[in-house]
């Protein structure tokens, strides 16, 4: 009996056993570090200076919040059930450069454990057109009077006000659809020079529209601004949570008031040609902390 166990032992503790074992361990070990990882995929795919993004998180242990930095801006994040999977919005600026950007993540598991991600995100560079256009436009918007000049400095200040807005939640749901059905006119990022003197970039799309065209917010939020402004004409802003704004512009009508609660689809006025434009059209710019991103790019990404 004690010859057959300790052979049954040096069987058992065989070199080629014992090695055999040691790798199905580190095996096992692996597949389970591959399973419970972070992953970050960003929408676009390619991301340029200008464009809006969505980041989607998958964290590799449950976590009951989860928040980023990039680009010096807080990122709030949401939990998508659906994909088991954090989102959030972000967005860089049309003054940033080329080159890869940390995107670092810190959250907190269910049992109370910090943990923290690092990840390089990387934006290309996009080259926007300068164009003259061939109308003229009117001599008060390039040379005010003094009077208008009051105006504009106290446009200046409520403007600055109204566009820091950034609100803890967040109120969009799913895709940002397009205010209005309509050929779009005049495209984000062009530099623009009015009466051969006068530059601007286009910071947002135009839509080729009548005047009296219904126009509709383009996501569900608050109205925290509709009023009428030198530059701007009649124009609504709109805080959709978490510094995420829409802006539109030169409306000729108002149907909603400040303060107002808006749902995706709702119509918010209608289409002019008030404040600096060289017609009736609707101009919608989309500002997030600080910074304008291209209307085209967000109406194309598909949100949770």
């Amino acid at each position: 009996m004690v010859f057959n166990l300790v052979v049954h032992r040096e069987r058992l503790f065989h070199p080629a056993v014992f090695i055999a074992c040691v790798l199905l361990a580190l095996a096992a070990n692996s597949s389970a570090a591959t399973a419970a990882r972070w992953t970050v995929v960003n929408q676009p795919a390619r991301l340029v200076n200008g464009s809006p993004v969505l980041f989607r998180v998958t964290t590799p242990k449950p976590v009951r919040v989860l928040s980023g930095n990039w680009l010096g801006h807080e990122i709030a994040f949401s939990f998508d059930p659906n994909h088991k999977s954090w989102f959030a919005l972000a967005g860089a600026s049309q003054e940033t450069k080329p080159g890869a950007y940390s995107l670092e993540l810190h959250a907190e598991t269910t049992a109370g454990q910090a943990i923290s991600f690092d990840k390089k995100i990387r934006v290309e560079r996009q080259r926007y057109p300068r164009v003259l256009l061939p109308v003229t436009v009117p001599g008060q918007y390039t040379a005010p009077s003094p009077e208008e000049q009051r105006q504009i400095a106290q446009d200046k200040e409520t403007k600055a006000e109204i566009l820091k807005t950034v609100t803890a939640e967040r109120e969009w749901e799913g895709s940002f659809a397009p205010p209005v059905n309509a050929e779009i006119s005049g495209v984000f990022g062009v530099e623009r020079v009015f009466n051969g003197s006068v530059q601007s970039t286009h910071q947002g799309l135009d839509f080729r529209v009548p005047s009296g065209t219904e126009i509709a917010a383009v996501n569900s939020g608050r109205v925290i601004l509709a009023r009428p402004m030198f530059f701007e004409g009649n124009w609504v802003v709109i805080d959709h949570g978490q510094g995420l704004l829409t802006l539109y512009l030169h409306l000729s009508k108002f149907s909603v008031k400040e303060g107002d609660g808006v749902s995706k689809g709702q119509p918010i006025g209608l289409s002019g040609g008030t404040g600096r434009a060289t017609g009736p059209h609707l101009h919608l710019a989309v500002r997030w902390q600080g910074v304008y991103l291209n209307p085209q790019v967000l109406l194309q990404l598909k949100l949770p």
